[in-house]
This record gives structure tokens, sequence and C-alpha cells, in this order.
């Protein structure tokens, strides 16, 4: 008996390390959790991968959303460390941006994908 609850113990094990790689995929687009790619430089912005529909926030003591970011690509002009806002690994960092109605804020990282460490830090507005 106990040789069987190993053998299909082994064979689950297996199952789930042939799908690991497509799951890790799928994850990959919607939680920060999992290593991501890192934003890029072009076009004069950092550009990364984001959630859609994820909020712009005024600055300030009391923020309040401005916009939103419909597109999953958006350019970003630096970062700032700033009040706590997330629990994922960068949990005080803030990114400057135009929303996509055009009104100026900041966007949590937790909503960015890919790795903020490259945005250039200070001078931020």
């Amino acid at each position: 008996m106990a040789l069987a609850i190993a053998a299909g113990a082994a064979t689950t094990v297996a199952a789930l390390t042939a799908v690991a790689p497509a799951a890790h995929a799928a994850t990959r687009t919607t939680a920060k959790t999992v290593a991501a790619d890192n934003c890029w430089s072009a076009s004069g912005h950092w550009w990364c991968h984001n959630r859609a529909g994820a909020p712009v926030w005024s600055r300030g003591d009391n923020p309040v959303v401005v916009g939103y970011m419909n597109t999953t690509t958006s350019w970003f002009n630096c970062r700032k460390e700033g009040a706590k806002n997330n629990n994922g690994p960068h949990p005080n960092r803030w990114e400057w941006t135009e929303a996509d109605n055009g009104a100026w804020g900041w966007m949590k990282d937790s909503d960015i994908i890919s790795e903020t460490n490259p945005l250039p830090g200070l001078p931020c507005p």
C-alpha cells in the first residue's frame, strides 16, 4: 500500500512538473510575483508591461485616481519610493506616467508586470 501511494505521488509530481512552464507563462502576465522582463528604453521613454485598467493617481497627501491605463504596454518617465502601496517586491515604489486620458500621475509598482529597476530614479515630479 505504501509503495502504491509513493508511486502515485511521484506520478503527480511528474505531471505537475510537466505543466509548470505553461502555468508559469500564464501567471507572468497577471502577477508580479514571478520573474518578469525588464522595462526598456525607446523613443525617449521607458516602456513596461502593465495591468490593463490600472489606475493612475494624483500627487499629494490624499491622492485620487486621475485616469487609467487601458493598454498593457505603457511608458513611464521615472520611479520614486513613496508611500506603501502593495506587498510586492517594491512595496513603496511608484512610476510617473501619463494616463490614457492625458492626465499625469503615479502608477503603483504592483500594477506593472515588468521589473521597474531599470527606470531612472529621481528627479521625478
